[in-house]
């Protein structure tokens, strides 16, 4: 395996799979690298903690970095290259990262869009330049950052002569053994506050349950779980924004705080809306 700092160094690495993260490995990313394997080689994956995507108050400065062991933990998943550059490397003074407009899913639905302000043009600026400097064919992605996941999509098709022929592969939930969707945040709750931090898997349970009162019921189940909540609401699953039409794809989505910690999770759901 090879940790390759600076971008000139990655031109081998062209036409394989990559894997975007900010470090602190889980098994949530180990699962995007095993299936990045099946799909293209090399097998490319970044640890760079992107402060373009922090707000101000949020955790940038405690975001865990974990590098020995997040080294140790790619190599045993097959990993060939990591990228790994500092800030100065990502984002040169003389570079400015050409991103269009944002779309619409990461502008329109009101869900991290409005509680992150200035999240996803970070977003869109890093996965951008990791795009341009490793050259892949195919990028993998997670499911537990849906609206992310969207706004990628929707990035790489508005921009199909910048990356011709690269495909987003999608990856669903990888969760830990109670449920709890597989976080690096997950680190920083205290075992005496699990239990509360599992209310979103069970509110999401809960819509999948009943649809008809899938809001009502998410908010119910936060509450008893005294978490602070940001959004619980279903979406249509492709643009994230009010239900139309019943029975169309559907998307239950919760963002609660617990303390100084904010979890997201989602789940398929039907619309009975």
């Amino acid at each position: 395996m090879h940790l390759v700092r600076h971008p000139a160094d990655l031109t081998a690495a062209s036409g394989g799979a990559l894997v975007p993260t900010m470090g602190a490995l889980h098994e949530g990313h180990l699962a995007l690298m095993r299936r990045a394997r099946a799909l293209a080689q090399p097998v490319v994956i970044s640890i760079f903690v992107n402060p373009a995507q922090f707000g101000p108050g949020e955790d940038y400065q405690r975001y865990p970095r974990t590098m020995e062991a997040d080294l140790e933990a790619a190599e045993a998943a097959g990993v060939e290259v990591v990228f790994a550059p500092e800030v100065e490397t990502m984002y040169p003074p003389e570079h400015r990262p050409l991103v269009g407009p944002l779309p619409d899913v990461a502008t329109r639905p009101g869900l991290e869009d409005a509680h992150r302000p200035g999240h996803f043009a970070g977003v869109c600026q890093v996965v951008a330049r990791l795009l341009d400097l490793v050259k892949p064919s195919v990028a993998i992605f997670g499911e537990k950052d849906y609206q992310q996941l969207l706004v990628v999509e929707a990035m790489v098709q508005a921009e199909r002569d910048r990356w011709p022929g690269l495909r987003i592969e999608r990856h669903p939930t990888v969760r830990e053994a109670d449920g709890l969707a597989a976080s690096s945040r997950n680190a920083r709750l205290e075992p005496s506050v699990r239990d509360r931090a599992l209310g979103l898997f069970r509110a999401l349970e809960a819509a999948q349950d009943a649809p008809e009162t899938a809001e009502e019921t998410m908010q119910r189940v936060l509450a008893e779980h005294d978490l602070g909540v940001d959004y619980a609401v279903v979406r249509d699953a492709r643009t994230l924004e009010p239900i139309e039409t019943p029975q169309q794809p559907a998307r239950a989505l919760v963002a609660a705080r617990l303390g100084d910690v904010r979890l997201i999770d989602n789940v398929e759901v039907i619309s009975d809306q």
